[in-house]
């Protein structure tokens, strides 16, 4: 499938597709790709060769060379998944905080694009789907009052949810533009089997980007006792790792939006 896409202001992404499905906009040679042929513009490819061609008793003769095939859109939703770490530290309130005010903010606008908003924390010894993919205000705002904080940090059990939620997602529509916004520090201390935790989260991650998962990691350690641990696990997943000067809903929320646009 063609994953080149372009945003009209207040629509869905629109991106082009294989299926037969979406709009018909032009047409390519289909070589032996012999599916959902463009009629009109096979026979507007055969049009110049119909004196010099052996007709036999045919008013019109068609080559398999002449054949063209449909090119299609189809308007895509966004499945913007925060996956957040919920273990304990002085700043999980302020990341939580923000995160909810984020999340409401994508789904005021979510109506316009038909997007869907999840979220996935982690903390003591596994991952939570606090919210699952939705794009409604109502069960957000039930969903998020009341999260569960404190304890270690299982970073790939949150990871292995968030995988599992996106393919779960994918199923019932293969065209949904998945997107992980994962707030962490990089240092998980709980695996999921008898490995290094930063080994096995490191291996989940590079999992998600051969499934195609987009991703954009919010380093959440203060500056004076960053290791790198966020932006190594984020060059795993093959996206940015960024520090946010000041964690609130508002920047959180445009730091969502300009990745979407991009």
């Amino acid at each position: 499938m063609d994953r080149l896409s372009r945003r009209d202001a207040g629509r869905r992404k629109r991106s082009y597709t294989d299926r037969k499905r979406g709009r018909y906009v032009k047409s390519r040679p289909a070589g032996d790709r012999l599916t959902d042929i463009a009629f009109d513009a096979s026979i507007r490819a055969a049009a110049p060769h119909q004196i010099s061609r052996d007709k036999g008793d045919l008013a019109y003769a068609l080559r398999k060379q002449d054949m063209q095939r449909k090119i299609r859109v189809k308007k895509t939703a966004n499945l913007i998944l925060f996956v957040v770490d919920a273990s304990w530290s002085m700043a999980v309130s302020e990341r939580m905080s923000a995160t909810k005010g984020a999340i409401m903010s994508l789904l005021t606008d979510a109506y316009q694009r038909r997007d869907r908003v999840g979220l996935v924390v982690f903390h003591k010894d596994r991952a939570l789907e606090v919210l699952p993919p939705t794009n409604s205000v109502t069960l957000a705002k039930e969903a998020l009052a009341d999260i569960p904080v404190g304890g270690k940090t299982p970073l790939s059990h949150g990871l292995t949810l968030a995988r599992d939620i996106f393919r779960k997602e994918r199923l019932h529509d293969a065209d949904t533009l998945p997107l992980m916004i994962l707030l962490t520090d990089g240092a998980g201390n709980v695996s999921i089997g008898t490995g290094e935790p930063e080994a096995e989260a490191h291996k989940i991650a590079q999992m998600m980007q051969m499934d195609g998962i987009h991703s954009v990691t919010i380093n959440m350690e203060h500056e004076s006792f960053d290791q790198g641990l966020a932006a190594k696990l984020a060059e795993q997943l093959g996206g940015p790792c960024y520090t946010l000067d000041e964690l609130k809903a508002e920047v959180l929320y445009q730091t969502v939006r300009q990745e979407l646009d991009r």
